[in-house]
């Protein structure tokens, strides 16, 4: 697959509907649009879905998280080593539902960059994605959290943050792409987001707990 495609990046969380045989459906819907349509469409499943997902589906599969340490006595951690073992492509880190300290940001930038993962760090502001992209991360992934599971878009509600957000990661390391989320769930808000500047989006619900993932990710692309 071409990265250089915008990139649908479709974060399972830990719903129910993302899980085990639900997690499989919605990798295989993410693959058949994926080849229909050329757009890169990721997915980031629970830890214990990444070995089978990117084994049996041509798609990008990333962590939800890892940790910044090295193999040995670290009980309950998430091992970078581990997670690029089992078959992930990147990883999400700072999510706004795990969040981390700058260091601890900077730490998993670099552990990820050392394995040839691809590191998408969230932030919450233009300011915060500046502080980001300083830390030269493959994506910034700007998600105002009061938007999140809103059903309310950032394309429509806050376009300017967006704006700002490119912005600022394009003044800081220009080599840094800029993803938005928080409430994407059509193709019209994908359009905007992309037009503004952005290299793409990262969702969940939306495609996650809909009766028919594979028709909301045809929408989701139907303007690209």
């Amino acid at each position: 697959m071409d990265m250089v495609s915008p990139l649908i990046l479709v974060n399972l969380k830990t719903y129910q509907e993302g899980m085990g045989r639900n997690a499989h459906r919605i990798a295989a819907a993410a693959e058949t649009v994926a080849q229909e349509s050329g757009v890169v469409i990721g997915i980031a499943p629970a830890f214990t879905e990444i070995h089978p997902i990117s084994h049996h589906y041509a798609i990008p599969v990333y962590a939800q998280h890892i940790d910044a340490i090295t193999p040995g006595a670290h009980t309950g951690h998430i091992l970078p080593e581990a997670v690029r073992a089992a078959g992930a492509r990147g990883t999400l880190i700072n999510h706004s539902e795990r969040r981390l300290t700058l260091a601890d940001i900077d730490a998993c930038v670099q552990v990820a960059r050392r394995l040839n993962l691809e590191s998408v760090v969230c932030t919450n502001n233009d300011s915060t994605s500046a502080a980001a992209a300083a830390l030269g991360p493959d994506y910034v992934a700007v998600e105002p959290p009061e938007l999140i599971g809103s059903g309310v878009s950032v394309s429509k509600a806050d376009p300017g943050i967006i704006e700002r957000s490119v912005n600022a990661v394009r003044s800081v390391n220009p080599d840094v792409k800029v993803l938005t989320g928080a409430g994407i769930q059509s193709g019209e808000c994908v359009k905007i987001a992309v037009d503004l500047g952005t290299c793409g989006v990262l969702l969940a619900s939306s495609v996650v707990k809909a009766d028919d993932p594979e028709a909301v990710l045809r929408d989701l692309v139907s303007m690209l």
